[in-house]
This record gives structure tokens, C-alpha cells and sequence, in this order.
């Protein structure tokens, strides 16, 4: 027998002997792609690579690839090859496929871009080159894939729409109603049209719109783009909107943009910034000067597991790899993009695998990948990726960002992906999951997204009466201790209820003013004053000068009198119970039923013989206690219907009485204007208001039968001194004039007003804000 370790090693040298030949074997085999060449049964597939090697996206996606390519060739050493050729797009030519020498080389197979346009792609490759499958890994709108005539174009990205679908989900949470789009205009990316037409759709779903939008060409077309973004910056921050969308840029863009908004103090109090996965991607790699100027920023990154073991091995290999190849960059990072790099180029190697046992063509075993990448599952629909992506929403803060939560077009908002992955429904809204947002500016509340600017670029000015009539609407005073003067009232109380629940802020100051309310409108007519706030009716006249708010009081012109003195305590009270001609009925039939009585019984009955005893049962009778026999039936014929009589009577004249007693009949002293009239009386009204020409011009009153007074206060003094009868003042003033002196006076209300309301110049922009009194009062 031979020694077991001898036949070892012939087996070890016949394995070796066969694998060798095998290898060196020079078959060659058909298939449907008829540029796949077949050399030594290594199938060579050449791939070509078109790079922007200037931008950080090109960097990572080149050295991803170069990692897959390794990978691969490390596992599958005597397979199929892959062969790269890359060519650099730094100019970001919008048809990377022009030169001569790469578009139209039938020796490349597939092509992998960064940024590959299909409707740029159809008007400038030739015919052969169109059969050639062509992979882009850009997100675009699923409307230019699918009609474009390119058969083997490929888009490994998802549909722009979810991405517009994120943000609007954010701009809805947070209540915003205008945002301001940003983008770089790149013609490989999508068409700024249509990301305008997917993001103003996307907003109307959440009752929103677009504000302005600002496109931009591509940064390095651009002869200073410093001075060109500050231009832009500054103009938006002359308008109102504060919320800014970054929908398409590069990541050099959006860095100088960032910049220059630092240095215009667009990243303070108040400004809302955020970006897509175009920047917020590479929130990992950017250095931390660019950090610092996007404190605040929201961002809407694409997802990916980090915790499998493949990741890892990958994220190992890229570090190593892009440091050494790219030793300038600060962080070494992989994002999204470096990720659907290395896994199309797997991808790839599946499908060309898959081509020798099939007859379909390589981009058709593309198009059936079923696949779970890096990046996440990879499948594809219309040429698109098929599976729906799921956004982090994080926010830069500090030296890096945190994240607040994770969305998905199917279950909206949820706290974390374990939760998102189990939800069923919409998660919580964005007070509870992104209620701990750092702005801008260090701000820790929403900022509402709108700012009024004048003209002028300051402050509204606000008037306000300083000697109001009824000091619980409006009272001007000087805190002594604080050297400022102080506004309150129930008007100021509204009025800074509306500004604090407007969707913006409206920046203003209050400013006194002593003259009448007349005045005070016609100083707003003038332009001295933005608007007027304080108890100030609106009246017909009033509208040739100014615009008015929806009123937030109801009103009317009120007189209030006296009333007169309660007789509820008097002693013969009870006499009002009957009038007199009825007292006197109830008397005189009372005596002659007691006569008839008399008369009859007189002869017969002795109790009731003499004249006293009459009158004795007369009084008897009426409380149903008389003692004397009636015996006569003629008389009790009588007495019969007079005792019921008495008895209705006397129920009728108790629940008068009771009424008189119970329920209080206050009247006037004055039962109406002609009194006032026809009697001359001195009535009161207050200064400086419009009543003073109201009272003359249209009641008639006189002059000097009319007493001002500066405050309703006064009024119960002038009435004790028996200065005044009445006086006259608006509904609301009433009101509080009897709250406060309950007893001793009435009001009647004899004509209705438009109300109490705000002021505001003609087509001011105030008049508009205003109408949102309409809403919450």
C-alpha cells in the first residue's frame, strides 16, 4: 500500500493540473451581446466610467467602483473580468457621451455615469451607441425615464417625486405656507422645470405653494459665483418668505452658499433652511468649517443599514482607499452615492453572469435584479429603482447633526427605523417627533417662516389712543421704573393675540397719540402710522380714509339713564297690585253684596240683624272665616258666585303681588330721546369721539345742552351732581360702565355699528394680515 501522505499529494497535483488546463482553454461562447468578449473562457467586460474626478461625488463613486471591482476580482478569479475605463467629466459637460472616442467605441459594453441626462443622452449619442446599456446613478422624475426612446438606459436612483414628497411632509408639519426653492441648474440633472412642477405639486397636497424660486447655473460656468449668490442672497432677504429649500445643487454649490448666507446673517433667528440628499448625504464628509456655517440646517438623507457586516468591510476598504487617493479631503467617509457605485458595478457582474444561461440581453438581466445591495434593495420598475426609500430627517447641529426621525412615502413621520419598520400607520406629528429642533440663529421654537418687510426694511409703527374713554380697552401709562411706557387693555390684548398666531412674524412698535380717534385714522390716511390699534369704531366716514380689520367687538350707540327709584319697599306697595278703578269695583260690590245679605237675612236671622254685624261679616268674608249662619236661601243664592269671585280675586291679586316683589322692574328715568329733547335736558358724552358730531348733526341735540367728559368714570359723579340726565357713549364702553356700577342705571341701545376694529392704510398690506382677526375672535 502506498503512504497515505504520497496519495495526498497526487491528488494535489491532478487538481492543480486540471484547473490549470481549464483556464487555459480558449472556447469561445455566443450570447446575445455581441461586444462581450470571450478570451480563455474570462469573459471581458469593458465599462466605462464618466466622473466628474473634480467633485467629492466623483471621487467617492470612482473609488467605490475601483473597491467593487476588487472585490469582485478577488472572489471570482477565474470568471468573467471586468475592465474599467473612466473618463473625467470636471467640466460637467451636459453629454458626457461626446467625444468621438468613448461614445462611439463598440468595445465598451456598458456605461456607468454619475450624471447621465436620458433626454440629453437620445439627441447626442449616435445609433449604435443607444443599444449600449447605459446605468446613471442620479435621481431624476420617473416621467423623463420612462419617455425617453432609450431602451437600455438605466437609472439607478429613485424618483425625484419622493424626495419633493419628503420635504412637503416637512413644510405641512411645521404649518409653513411659501418656500423659496434653490437650485444649481445642471443639465444632467433633472430639468428645473420639472422639479418645480413635482414640488409644487407635492406642496399644494399640504396646502402650501411657492413662493419665488431661484435657479442658479452650474457653479463653475459661473465667472464670480461668490458675488452672483450674494446678489441672490440679498434680494431674498429683502422679501418675506423665510424658508429656503436647497433642491438641487452640488456639494461646492450649496458649500459657497452656506458661506455667504452665514455672512449676510441669513443663518440667524427667523431663516429656515433645507436641503435634499444632494448635500444632506454628505453631512459626514464635509470639513467643519462648512459645519459651522449650516447650523440649523434640516436635511432629508436616503437611508442605509451601517450595521452589516458587508457595509463594514466595505467602509474599511473605501477609507483606506480614499485616503490615499484623496489625502486633501477631510473625512473619508462613504455616502449614498459611493454605495450605489460599488453596487451597480455588482449588479453588473450578476447580470453578465446570468447572460450565458440566458437569452436575454445584459441590460434586461440589469432590469430583473433582485438584489439587496448596500444602498438598500435593489429592483427595478420603468427603469427606476422600484423599492421606496426611507429618508432621515436630521439636523445640523454642533459639529456634525442629529437625527429627528425617519420618513417614508407610505408611513409618514415615526421616532426611529425599528418603529418606522413596524408602523402601520402615519407616525407622530412633527411637534412630538421634531420638537426638539435647533434652528438657526439657536433658535428653539418653530420659526413661522414669513417676515413682514416695508420698504423701508424697519418696523411697523403702530398708534394707539393715549387718553381712551374706557380704560379696560385700552390704557396708556409710564412705568417709571422700567423708563418705558407701557400699553394694555383688552384692544392690545387682541391685537398681539392675532400677530402671536399669524404664520410670520410682524415686527412692530406701539406709539401714543393724544388726539381724537378722527385724528388718528386720518394720521394712518397720512402715513405717520402703519396702522392703529385700540377701541375704534368703524363708522361710514372713517372709510374715505383707511381700510379696516374684521371688527373684534360688536357695537352700537348706547344711552344710558337713571333708573327709577324701587317702590318694592315702599309701605302701600301692595296697592299697585289692582288699579284704582279696580280697588274701587272690588269695594263697592263687596258693601252691596253685604247689604243684599242684610236686607234678606235681617228679619230671620239675629246674628246678623244690626248694622255692625254686617260690615263685621263683610270683612269675614273675604278671608273665608265669617262664623254667621246663612239661612235664607235666597241669600245664599247671593253669597254662592261673590265667594268665588273673592276667591279668584284673590289668587290674581297674590300672584301680582308676588311678581311686584320677586322681579325686578327697572325703567328709565328718561324713557327715550324725544324726552331728552322736549325737556332740554344736559346730557354727557365723551371727548374725541365721533358721537360729539353724532349727537348734534344727526339726534339734534344742542351744543351747550351736551357736557364731555374724559372718561366713563366720570359719568356716575356728573349724575349724583345732577350735572347730566343721560349720556350717550358706544355699546361696549356701556357694558363695562354697568359691570363696574351695577346698581342705578340701564342702557338702551338704540342704532347698531360696524363694530370695533383695527387700522390700516388703504392697500397696506396690514389690511390683509389683519382679516386673520376674522379667524380667532
Amino acid at each position: 500500500m502506498y503512504p497515505i501522505g504520497l496519495l495526498r499529494a497526487v491528488v494535489v497535483v491532478a487538481v492543480v493540473w486540471v484547473w490549470t488546463e481549464l483556464g487555459n482553454a480558449e472556447d469561445v461562447y455566443e450570447t446575445k451581446d455581441s461586444n462581450i468578449e470571450y478570451c480563455k473562457s474570462k469573459i471581458v467586460l469593458n465599462i466605462g466610467g464618466v466622473i466628474d474626478m473634480s467633485s467629492r461625488v466623483g471621487k467617492e463613486q470612482k473609488t467605490a467602483m475601483e473597491v467593487a471591482m476588487e472585490d469582485y476580482a478577488n472572489h471570482h478569479r477565474n470568471f468573467h473580468k471586468l475592465a474599467f475605463n473612466f473618463t473625467n467629466n470636471a467640466h460637467r459637460n451636459p453629454s458626457p457621451m461626446l467625444p468621438a472616442d468613448f461614445a462611439n467605441s463598440k468595445a465598451l459594453q456598458v456605461v456607468i455615469g454619475t450624471k447621465l441626462d436620458a433626454a440629453t443622452l437620445f439627441h447626442s449619442i449616435d445609433d449604435n451607441s443607444k443599444e449600449v446599456p447605459i446605468i446613471s446613478l442620479a435621481s431624476t422624475a420617473s416621467l423623463e425615464t420612462t419617455s425617453i426612446p432609450l431602451p437600455h438606459f438605466i437609472q439607478m436612483g429613485h424618483d425625484v417625486t419622493l424626495h419633493m414628497h419628503c420635504i412637503s411632509s416637512i413644510i405641512h408639519h411645521f404649518h409653513w405656507r411659501k418656500v423659496t426653492p434653490i437650485y444649481e441648474h445642471n443639465n444632467f440633472y433633472t430639468s428645473h422645470s420639472q422639479i418645480l412642477t413635482t414640488l409644487s405639486y407635492s406642496l399644494r397636497l399640504v396646502n402650501a405653494e411657492i413662493d419665488h424660486h431661484v435657479a442658479f447655473p452650474s457653479i463653475s460656468s459661473l465667472p464670480n459665483p461668490a458675488k452672483s449668490i450674494e446678489q441672490e442672497l440679498m434680494r431674498l432677504k429683502s422679501m418675506s418668505n423665510r424658508v429656503f429649500l436647497l433642491v438641487q445643487s452640488s456639494l461646492e454649490f450649496a458649500t459657497l452658499l452656506f458661506e455667504k448666507a452665514k455672512q449676510m446673517g441669513m443663518m440667524e433667528r427667523g431663516f429656515v433652511w433645507i436641503i435634499t440628499d444632494d448635500v444632506a448625504t454628505h453631512l459626514d464628509s464635509l470639513d467643519s468649517s462648512v459645519i459651522f456655517n449650516m447650523q440649523g440646517v434640516i436635511g432629508c438623507k436616503t437611508n442605509f443599514v451601517e450595521t452589516s457586516q458587508t457595509f463594514k468591510r466595505f467602509k474599511f476598504m473605501f477609507r483606506r482607499k480614499f485616503g490615499l487617493e484623496y489625502p486633501q479631503e477631510e473625512n473619508y467617509q462613504p455616502s449614498i452615492f459611493a454605495l450605489r457605485a460599488y453596487d451597480v458595478v455588482w449588479i453588473i457582474a450578476h447580470a453578465l453572469k446570468k447572460s450565458q444561461g440566458n437569452n436575454f440581453s445584459l441590460s434586461e438581466n440589469i432590469l430583473h435584479s433582485d438584489h439587496e445591495g448596500l444602498s438598500g434593495k435593489i429592483r427595478f420598475k420603468d427603469r427606476m429603482l422600484f423599492d421606496q426609500p426611507t429618508f432621515q430627517i436630521v439636523n445640523v447641529v454642533g459639529k456634525s447633526y442629529k437625527e429627528l426621525a425617519h420618513w417614508s412615502l407610505r408611513f409618514g413621520f415615526s421616532e426611529n427605523l425599528v418603529q418606522h419598520e413596524k408602523t402601520t400607520t402615519s407616525g407622530g406629528s412633527a411637534r412630538e417627533l421634531l420638537g426638539s429642533v435647533d434652528w438657526p440663529g439657536g433658535l428653539k421654537t418653530v420659526p413661522k417662516g414669513w417676515v413682514y418687510n416695508s420698504t423701508e426694511g424697519r418696523r411697523l409703527k403702530i398708534g394707539v389712543p393715549s387718553i381712551d374713554p374706557c380704560p379696560q380697552f385700552v390704557n396708556v401709562s409710564y412705568d417709571k421704573r422700567l423708563n418705558e411706557t407701557q400699553f394694555t387693555g383688552f384692544s392690545i390684548d387682541v391685537f398681539e393675540s392675532v400677530v402671536k398666531h399669524l404664520p410670520y412674524d410682524l415686527p412692530f412698535d406701539f406709539e401714543p397719540f393724544n388726539g381724537s380717534y378722527d385724528q388718528i385714522v386720518e394720521q394712518v390716511n397720512r402715513k405717520y402710522f402703519d396702522a392703529a390699534v385700540g377701541d375704534i369704531q368703524v363708522v361710514e366716514h372713517r372709510y374715505a380714509f383707511a381700510e379696516f380689520s374684521h371688527p373684534y367687538v360688536e357695537s352700537g350707540i348706547a344711552m344710558v339713564v337713571k333708573v327709577k327709584p324701587d317702590r318694592s319697599k315702599e309701605t302701600w306697595m301692595f296697592m299697585d297690585a289692582f288699579t284704582k278703578e279696580m280697588w274701587l269695583l272690588m269695594g263697592a260690590m263687596h258693601l252691596f253684596i253685604a247689604f243684599v245679605i242684610w236686607f234678606i237675612e235681617g228679619e230671620n236671622n239675629s246674628e246678623l240683624k244690626s248694622f255692625g254685624a254686617i260690615l263685621w261679616f263683610s270683612v269675614t268674608i273675604l278671608f273665608f272665616v265669617h262664623r254667621e249662619p246663612v239661612n235664607a236661601n235666597l241669600a245664599r243664592v247671593v253669597l254662592a258666585p261673590w265667594l268665588l269671585a273673592i276667591l279668584i280675586v284673590t289668587q290674581s291679586f297674590t300672584a301680582s303681588l308676588s311678581s311686584m316683589m320677586t322681579v325686578s322692574h327697572l325703567e328709565p328715568s328718561v324713557p327715550d330721546i324725544q324726552t331728552l329733547l322736549r325737556t332740554n335736558a344736559i346730557i354727557g358724552c365723551n371727548k374725541k369721539t365721533f358721537l360729539v358730531h353724532y349727537l348734534v348733526d344727526e339726534l339734534k341735540f344742542q351744543p351747550q345742552n351736551i357736557r364731555l367728559f374724559d372718561s366713563i368714570h366720570d359719568f356716575p359723579r356728573a349724575f349724583e351732581n345732577k350735572e347730566i340726565v343721560a349720556f350717550f357713549t358706544i355699546s361696549p364702553h356701556a357694558d363695562v360702565f354697568l359691570a363696574t356700577y351695577c346698581k342705578g342705571y340701564i342702557k338702551a341701545t338704540f342704532l347698531k355699528l360696524g363694530g370695533l376694529g383695527f387700522v390700516s392704510f388703504s392697500s397696506h398690506l396690514l389690511a390683509r394680515i389683519m382679516l386673520h382677526v376674522r379667524l380667532k375672535f
